[in-house]
């Protein structure tokens, strides 16, 4: 059993900046894949990025190149760099793990899922 807690959201003006980390439990966090997910107000829930246990990253269009997603094993932490903020990044984000070693862009493939935090970009 993996839990996962996140942190790191919070109230930014547009063109901020703001990191985003999702601890694990347990061992072997270095075999899971994570996963960045975001549900805007009003709306369904959206992939934002993942990093795979190799370190492989993927990104939805609209964040690549304002986003990064790295992790320190040893820290069993995954973290979600996000740069130049816009309005429309406003949204719950949750992070998402399972284990494996591909690129998994669906919400469907992750068995174990953080409590969320909220980001809220003005304008």
């Amino acid at each position: 059993q993996v839990q996962l807690v996140e942190s790191g959201g919070g109230l930014v003006q547009a063109g901020g900046s703001l990191r985003l980390s999702c601890t694990a439990s347990g061992r072997s966090f270095s075999e899971y894949g994570v996963g960045w997910f975001r549900q805007p107000p009003g709306k369904e829930r959206e992939f934002v990025a993942l990093i795979t246990s190799g370190d492989r990253t993927g990104y939805a269009d609209s964040v690549k190149r304002r986003f990064t997603a790295y992790r320190d094993n040893t820290e069993n932490t995954a973290y979600l760099q996000m740069n130049n903020l816009k309005p429309e990044d406003t949204a719950v984000y949750v992070c998402a793990a399972r284990r494996g070693s591909n690129f998994y862009y669906y919400a469907a493939s992750y068995n174990y899922w953080g409590q969320g935090t909220q980001v809220t970009v003005s304008s």
